[in-house]
């Protein structure tokens, strides 16, 4: 686990006209840095996205339909977890959650399953100053967005 990234399980309700799923809620302690701006990615297949970072904004992911992979790289220089990875799937049939990406943590994601209908909040809005990016095959981060990834 990359510290400062925070992983949300989420309670699904469910009958038989389907679900119902609170996602974040203004006083969620995992919410703390405020709203700024509600955005919708829809991606095709084998589409990758990646990387990305900010100085500033937090980042809150939810991905409402498909299979997406993603994957996180701590870029913070003298924080306990510098370069360490994570890589694990988010959406159909997968653990109801939600992640917050703090700032400095490179993150991207792959589309395994699509379409990926992903939901994602940032605690400022769009600022192209704070928008630090990578390719997504840079040997900077040891991280392979073409490698198979098996979904449970």
């Amino acid at each position: 686990m990359i510290d400062g990234v925070v992983i949300k399980n989420l309670t699904t309700h469910t009958d038989e006209r389907g679900f119902f799923r609170e996602i974040i809620r203004s006083t969620d302690d995992f919410f703390k840095e405020g709203f700024g701006q509600w955005s919708h990615s829809l991606m095709y297949n084998g589409v990758i996205k990646a990387w990305h970072w900010h100085k500033l904004q937090t980042d809150w992911w939810y991905v409402a339909t498909g299979v997406m992979r993603v994957g996180l790289c701590d870029m913070r220089e003298g924080s306990k977890t510098y370069k360490k990875t994570m890589d694990f799937l988010m959406g159909d049939n997968q653990p109801a959650q939600a992640i917050m990406i703090p700032p400095g943590i490179a993150h991207g994601c792959k589309t395994v399953q699509g379409p990926v209908n992903l939901l994602y909040i940032t605690s400022r809005i769009y600022d192209p100053k704070d928008e630090l990016r990578i390719a997504y095959n840079d040997p900077l981060i040891d991280f392979n967005w073409t490698r198979d990834f098996q979904i449970k």
